[in-house]
């Protein structure tokens, strides 16, 4: 009698289910195979459940399905991505508020900068220091609201003596009722080039580095 074979070959063919296989249409051809085999060895006397023959069809049905829906939401992924480079290009030759600590001075001109806030304070105070770490300007600029801010620096020390060209730091504080409030400078760049990378579309800023599409808090 062919029972206790009915057995063993369930047995194969929850394993066989349950074991990787090297793509899907593998894995069907072989559930396949040896669904037909438990149908040819099955006692008359004691036939293939009809529920569990139920239960095996639905589990590789939901493989199958998975598979193919992973499939058309990497397909969607990819196209995403070449979308988001595409309009990502559009903005070489523009400018960008992106996190940064760095501004240049040139001409002692005006230098513009942001905030991002990330929560409401009531005291935000700025540094500005030069290239040896000296503070030459420090801006108290009051209560902000959580968000970003755009600010300028004009260029002149506390006293108001014109800074040299070159690169400064920028550093903010910010605290509310006396604690601590997480902010970031942000500085103004011009984007060279886009690139699509794993992780996003990786805009060039030149001398500034590069930064992710997502970190841009405002376009010019």
């Amino acid at each position: 009698m062919a029972v206790s074979g009915v057995s063993s070959t369930d047995n194969s063919a929850a394993a066989a289910l349950s074991g990787a296989v090297s793509s899907s249409s593998d894995q069907e051809q072989r559930f396949l195979k040896l669904l037909v085999t438990q149908l040819n060895n099955q006692d008359p006397l004691n036939p293939l459940n009809n529920a569990e023959l139920t239960s095996q069809l639905a589990q590789m049905s939901t493989v199958s399905g998975i598979e193919k829906m992973n499939t058309t939401l990497q397909s969607m992924v990819d196209q995403s991505g070449s979308s988001q480079t595409l309009q990502a290009a559009s903005l070489i030759g523009h400018t960008v508020l992106t996190p940064g600590s760095s501004v240049a001075l040139k001409d002692s001109a005006a230098t513009s900068f942001g905030l991002d806030m990330q929560g409401a304070a009531d005291t935000v105070k700025v540094t500005i220091t030069d290239a040896a770490g000296n503070t030459v300007r420090t801006i108290d600029v009051g209560a902000l609201p959580q968000g970003t801010k755009t600010m300028s620096w004009d260029g002149k020390s506390d006293s108001g003596v014109a800074q040299g060209d070159g690169s400064y730091k920028i550093n903010v504080v910010a605290a509310s009722g006396g604690k601590s409030v997480a902010a970031n400078t942000l500085t103004y760049s011009q984007v060279a080039s886009v690139a699509q990378s794993t992780s996003g579309v990786t805009l060039n800023l030149g001398a500034a580095g590069t930064a992710a599409l997502s970190d841009v808090k405002q376009f010019l």
